[in-house]
């Protein structure tokens, strides 16, 4: 589908309502002005002032109103795969976890498929790297794109980590195996649509990747590719952090109602004054059940509640 996107400001994106009157539409995406569908092409205004042309007519009708955005691409940062030069504007799945350094509470990781015609509204939505958002923003905007692109979500808990770990499984495989899956989900979810690139954000090299988890019935090595910090390169990764951030937040809640203590986030000496807390409370095995037991935080906690 052919995409062209203008800029325009609040008078044009008025006149440009009034002329599409007749054919206006009443479902609106978050952060919309309005959507038209004329003949060939579907328009939608964004209070941004952006306006989004899609189909066979797209760039018939947007010619008329402005002049066309150059899209912009970053460059991948050191150390990625080579990545196309145009690859921020492709239809993507990105793939993010989050919670590996958090002493309390699970991984998460989330695959999101982000399509081209899609990336407008992405970033109506305010998507971008989930560490430079608030814990209410990334709320939000999760809700947002919970309802508007696919995705698979899983969560390893803390007695499964635990367990794994204690067979020596590294966090890098957990990890692997974890990313995999969640594709896996995602492809078989979208079927028989494909994407046009797979997005890892990475943590090992692509060889260890693939060695992690090579005893796998399923693998997904087409398509696949690999960069340190994915978010700036696309947007899927992006939106694959913010709900897989959401859903930490949401299972971090659930622990703080279990412990009766609010449960902080990190592995800081304030992380360890609530774990020695939750031990009087609740004993050893408790606080185990919440946590990455083989963290140094452990053993602190139990020092400081003089276990």
């Amino acid at each position: 589908m052919a995409n062209t996107v203008i800029q325009a400001n609040k008078e044009t994106i008025e006149k440009m309502k009034s002329h599409y009157k007749n054919v206006l539409t009443d479902k609106l995406p978050p952060g919309a002005v309005f959507v038209a569908k004329p003949s060939g092409c579907t328009i939608t205004a964004y209070k941004s002032g952006k306006v989004l042309f899609q189909g066979s007519n797209g760039e018939g009708e947007s010619s008329q109103w402005g002049k066309v955005e150059a899209p912009k691409v970053k460059s991948p940062s050191k150390g990625t795969t080579t990545l196309p030069e145009n690859f921020a504007d492709w239809s993507v799945i990105g793939s993010d976890e989050v919670g590996t350094g958090d002493f309390f509470g699970p991984i998460t990781v989330v695959s999101a498929y982000v399509k081209r015609e899609h990336l407008p509204l992405m970033k109506e939505l305010g998507v971008k790297d989930s560490k430079n958002l608030s814990d209410p923003q990334i709320i939000k905007i999760a809700r947002d794109l919970i309802a508007t692109i696919p995705y698979s979500l899983l969560i390893l808990h803390n007695p499964k980590y635990n367990a794994m770990q204690a067979k020596g499984m590294t966090q890098g495989k957990m990890k692997a195996l974890l990313h995999n899956q969640a594709i896996m989900n995602l492809l078989e979810k979208m079927a028989p649509e494909l994407p046009e690139g797979i997005l890892i954000d990475q943590f090992v090299e692509k060889n260890t990747y693939y060695k992690h988890i090579s005893a796998q019935k399923k693998i997904q090595r087409d398509r696949v590719y690999f960069s340190t910090k994915g978010e700036s390169i696309h947007l899927a990764v992006a939106a694959a952090s913010i709900i897989a951030r959401f859903a930490f937040l949401k299972e971090m809640d659930k622990l703080s109602e279990k412990a009766g203590v609010e449960i902080p986030k990190g592995a800081g000496k304030h992380v360890d004054v609530a774990a020695a807390k939750i031990i009087k409370r609740k004993g050893i095995e408790e606080l185990k059940s919440m946590t990455k037991w083989h963290f140094a935080n452990s053993e602190k906690a139990i020092k400081l509640a003089g276990k």
